[in-house]
């Protein structure tokens, strides 16, 4: 087989890339996507046409380019690993819900949960660092966006060998306006937002926590996050800026 195309959402594309993993180097297929599901974050994210026989077209046309992939213990992802309160979001949001409502679903299920906002504790372990922390929400992505176009790591690029890691701290109501800058600056070692880039790291939480794999809802003790690089070839618009070239 020369040519896989996976024509669903995020799930879909996941579900697919495991079984691409599964296969040795020399003998996976290229891959083709067609966005058929609710947020399609991946996709879009890669600049590949919502309309079906546009992206089938391309998938049909195009030519295959060399992609990185995350591993998260022993499991893939290829779009963006989200840890605590995102979670959750996905993990509740109902596929009734979806159908409705669409990526709106996970905004009106974000507003029920954050009633009730759990803080995560734990400590993360970089190559150049370890940090203890406490806080609502971690994000590993090999792409940058998710839930439902939300721009999550800005400067991640699909073959640059790293992972993009987006961590959120403790914040007070009274913070937030501080919090919002320095979601815009992306600082390493803000006070309320962390931002790194790395081709591995380990999350040990102090109890289990809710991950979510390119929308598929997991459950983690301690997970290590690896960067595996050009593991795949994916056929993406020739304009895609996800490239680092």
């Amino acid at each position: 087989m020369d040519l896989l195309i996976a024509a669903g959402g995020d799930g879909t594309v996941n579900e697919v890339l495991h079984g691409l993993m599964d296969l040795s180097e020399a003998t996976r297929p290229t891959l083709g996507i067609v966005p058929l599901g609710t947020a399609n974050d991946f996709a879009m994210g890669c600049d590949i046409p919502r309309d079906p026989l546009k992206a089938l077209a391309l998938c049909m046309r195009g030519e295959g380019v060399p992609i990185d992939v995350g591993k998260a213990n022993d499991h893939w992802f290829i779009n963006a690993a989200t840890s605590g309160f995102g979670a959750e979001i996905t993990a509740t949001t109902s596929p009734e819900l979806k159908r409705l409502l669409g990526p709106a679903a996970y905004t009106v299920m974000g507003a029920i949960l954050a009633i009730n906002l759990h803080h995560y504790q734990g400590k993360l372990i970089l190559p150049d660092r370890k940090i203890t922390n406490s806080g609502p929400v971690a994000i590993v992505g090999n792409a940058r966006q998710t839930g439902g176009g939300i721009q999550v790591a800005p400067r991640a690029c699909i073959d640059d060998g790293l992972l993009d890691v987006l961590v959120v701290r403790q914040i007070s109501p009274t913070a937030l306006l501080a919090a919002a800058r320095e979601l815009q600056q992306l600082p390493p070692d803000g006070e309320y937002i962390s931002y790194w880039q790395t081709p591995w790291l380990e999350v040990h939480p102090e109890e289990a926590i809710p991950v979510n794999l390119d929308g598929e809802p997991l459950r983690f003790s301690t997970v290590r996050y690896e960067a595996v690089p050009k593991a795949i070839q994916l056929i993406l618009p020739p304009d895609c800026q996800l490239l680092s070239r």
